[in-house]
């Protein structure tokens, strides 16, 4: 069965009052939800966000075209408070998508797919201990798991043809995707806060905001790592991004906390909203107010729990089908219950998600990329020695 979406009116759902745990109605922050009536949101987000809007401090809860129910937190949400709140960040502190250039002649995705390297095994020859924040160096330069990829990709529609060429880009382009975040660092972080006060607030702003800085710069080091594994696999120099948004973060902003669950910042930013590994993906210009957060939607979002993506996978698809994707790209990933848990099926429409945030001016699209090549995990039996 599917899970049940919830009706209601696109970005004019504000709800300035919520219920306490007694029952009693209390005030609290706002709720805006930035979808259409036609999106697909379960009605187990939307009353994540009335839980968050109900947390001491809270001001405003706005909800992404991608927002989809997460562990005690909506994921495709920002969240501004007085109260700093590690729990709505998670323990993927700074995970984030960055787009790299990448010159190559004539990419073949089959043959290019079995030169990539194993990103799931660090290789301490890209960086310099002496320089990784907070002297974290596991797993650096690696992927993990869940939604995490390496993709290459080439430029399909140009839609801004101005701020493409600001950025480098032109139709046919080849372009590394990489979505990952701080690992067990960022891990590390949030188990140090909710053993002693679980998913109450920061005890000690400050402090928190410090180990949590550090996770961002790590993230951002780890997706240029992985980048330029990948580059020299392949023959091409390393070259730095044109777009590196972290969508798992929190920041002071006039005065309050602004926290992100799965949702960059789109104030003036160039992001790359990711579609799935058989989809499009979308490089938008984010003009988002503070009504949105100044956030945008991080991607396509699941539709589908990870059980429910693998036993209707299973019952619908085989694994060499997963492997090649309707768009003619190959999948690397030796983990079959992972292939079938981030099927394509498993998410929202991409189209849409877009299309609900230049409805609502919150972004505009300047290019959209088509996958050639995405990397989940090592197939042991075909990567590269």
């Amino acid at each position: 069965m599917s899970p049940p979406r919830v009706p209601f009116l696109p970005s004019a759902c504000l709800l300035p009052r919520c219920r306490s745990p007694s029952g009693a109605s209390v005030l609290s922050s706002s709720v805006s939800i930035f979808a259409s009536p036609s999106s697909w949101i379960e009605s187990a987000a939307i009353d994540q966000c009335h839980q968050v809007a109900a947390l001491t401090g809270m001001r405003h809860v706005a909800g992404m075209p991608d927002l989809h129910p997460g562990k005690g937190a909506p994921i495709g949400a920002a969240m501004t408070s007085s109260v700093l709140y590690p729990f709505l960040v998670g323990s993927d502190i700074g995970c984030g998508i960055a787009v790299f250039p990448i010159r190559l002649k004539r990419p073949v995705p089959e043959k290019l797919a079995a030169r990539f390297p194993d990103l799931d095994v660090p290789d301490h020859s890209f960086f310099d201990e002496a320089d990784v924040p907070a002297g974290h160096t596991d797993s650096l330069g690696t992927v993990g798991r869940g939604n995490h990829f390496v993709e290459l990709a080439r430029v399909g529609t140009v839609f801004d043809s101005d701020h493409a060429v600001r950025l480098g880009l032109a139709a046919g382009d080849t372009v590394l995707i990489v979505h990952s975040g701080s690992r067990g660092l960022g891990e590390r972080i949030l188990r140090a806060h909710t053993e002693v006060h679980g998913a109450g607030p920061a005890e000690d702003p400050a402090a928190y905001l410090a180990a949590h800085d550090d996770a961002v710069r790590w993230g951002s080091l780890n997706r240029r790592i992985m980048a330029a594994r990948v580059a020299d696999a392949l023959g091409a120099a390393h070259e730095p991004p044109i777009v590196d948004e972290c969508h798992n973060s929190v920041e002071v902003r006039d005065g309050l906390y602004l926290h992100r669950k799965g949702a960059a910042n789109g104030d003036g930013r160039d992001v790359l909203v990711a579609g799935t590994r058989g989809t499009p993906s979308f490089l938008v210009a984010g003009h988002a107010g503070a009504d949105a957060g100044f956030s945008v939607a991080h991607g396509a979002g699941r539709k589908m729990s990870r059980a429910d993506a693998l036993r209707r996978g299973k019952a619908k698809h085989t694994i060499e089908e997963l492997r090649r994707t309707a768009v003619g790209s190959y999948v690397v990933c030796g983990d079959r219950q992972l292939l079938f848990e981030e099927a394509p099926t498993a998410y929202k429409r991409i189209e849409q998600v877009i299309g609900d945030l230049e409805s609502h001016r919150l972004a505009t699209r300047v290019v959209s990329t088509i996958p050639l090549v995405t990397y989940k995990t090592a197939d042991r039996a075909k990567v590269r020695r």
